[in-house]
């Protein structure tokens, strides 16, 4: 039996995001630069840096509604990964900032409700589980290092857990006897 942790997702805002990574997107409150070459058509900002040790993969995550609960939580050492949607489709990403030590610290733990607007860049560490979609067939662009591939097929068949250079993912329901939950049904405005 777990304790069950209610998470309440929350509008991600780019101060609400601050302790976790950036919004990328309008929201991200980045400065517009214009491109010399384009007299003005074409403004680019910067809101979030990514750093990764390893080749960078650009991935699409294909996605459906699944329960709102969070049994695992993972952060990267190597790599700043970063989500971004397609499409305008809203989803709940579940964070924890990063920390020292083996686990998230679980008071910490937060959920954030994307619009569909914007992405967000993760710092280093942050602990995460992978984006809840709201709808069906939700697509995400996903920045993240090759290593993590590398990393999730090192998966313990005993723990369920997953260790490497980069990825650190812990089984936090079997660690600590909580789980985390949020309805998807509730409302998210």
């Amino acid at each position: 039996m777990s304790e069950i942790i209610t998470l309440i997702p929350q509008p991600a805002t780019a101060e609400a995001l601050a302790p976790f990574g950036a919004i990328i997107g309008a929201a991200s409150g980045a400065k517009s630069v214009a491109v010399d070459f384009y007299k003005g058509a074409v403004r680019m900002s910067y809101p979030a840096p990514f750093e990764c040790d390893h080749p960078v993969e650009i991935t699409l995550a294909s996605m459906d509604p699944r329960p709102g609960e969070v049994r695992y939580m993972e952060r990267h050492a190597q790599h700043t990964q970063a989500f971004i949607p397609l499409g305008g489709k809203p989803f709940v990403a579940v964070m924890a900032p990063p920390c020292e030590g083996d686990l998230p610290d679980l008071a910490a733990v937060r959920a954030f409700h994307f619009d569909g607007s914007a992405g967000f860049a993760m710092h280093r560490g942050t602990w995460h589980e992978f984006p809840f979609a709201l709808l069906p067939d939700t697509q995400i662009v996903v920045l993240l290092s090759s290593q993590t591939g590398y990393d999730l097929k090192a998966k313990d068949e005993v723990t369920e857990e997953a260790h490497g250079p980069d990825l650190d993912k812990k089984d936090i329901r079997a660690r600590t006897g909580r789980l985390f939950r949020f309805s998807l049904e509730q409302d998210l405005g």
